[in-house]
């Protein structure tokens, strides 16, 4: 429905945590869950293409944005299929709804989810944090509001507490979950040496 080139020129320079590459990665990601779980892999890819391309108006409500910008890139498309896609995207995002209700939603979602877990996840947040001039650790008081993300006492400590460690068990699909476990432990035992160190523990 969409190559890789037409849907690079879509986008414009993003930080290194949502650039293109990371869209590159959750294809990649998406069209494998995609292949595991049985779902339509020419929807799945399109839609995981698509899926950031709101970004350039900001985080809050880009998924709705992409899914309405999928519609006009995608006329001529059969129609069904354009509206698969937009569903998809329209509920790909974590800490806000709607919910992945099909199959290719939910592999969109674990794919896009997988990206912020494990070696890439931990790279990603402190890149993240460095390009937002946020510290690299703090310690995170209970009940800390997971809504203060973008505050600048937020750490990649504090992303890890409020979304990173919850990730694992939001996977909506089999092949999802057992990517997800790997990538779960090696960052817990990451952010735990991290803590030690900081410490002068370790």
């Amino acid at each position: 429905m969409i190559t890789v080139e037409q849907a690079r020129a879509l986008y414009a320079q993003g930080d290194t945590a949502h650039d293109f590459d990371h869209v590159l990665r959750v294809t990649a990601l998406a069209v494998k869950l995609a292949e595991a779980e049985g779902a339509d892999i020419e929807i799945v890819q399109t839609a995981a293409l698509l899926h950031d391309i709101g970004l350039d108006n900001g985080r809050r409500g880009h998924a709705e944005v992409a899914a309405q910008r999928a519609y006009e890139i995608l006329a001529g498309q059969p129609r069904e299929k354009v509206e698969a896609v937009a569903q998809a995207i329209r509920s790909h995002r974590f800490r806000a709804g709607p919910a992945p209700q099909t199959l290719e939603a939910k592999c969109l979602f674990d794919a896009d989810k997988l990206d912020a877990i494990g070696a890439i996840g931990v790279a990603r947040v402190f890149s993240y944090a460095g390009s937002h001039g946020q510290h690299l650790w703090a310690e995170v008081p209970k009940g800390y509001d997971e809504h203060a993300s973008h505050s600048s006492e937020h750490t990649p400590v504090h992303e890890f507490v409020v979304k990173l460690s919850k990730i694992k068990d939001r996977l909506t699909t089999e092949a999802g979950w057992r990517l997800g476990q790997e990538r779960h432990e090696l960052m817990v035992a990451f952010f735990a040496r991290l803590d030690k160190e900081v410490k002068g523990e370790a």
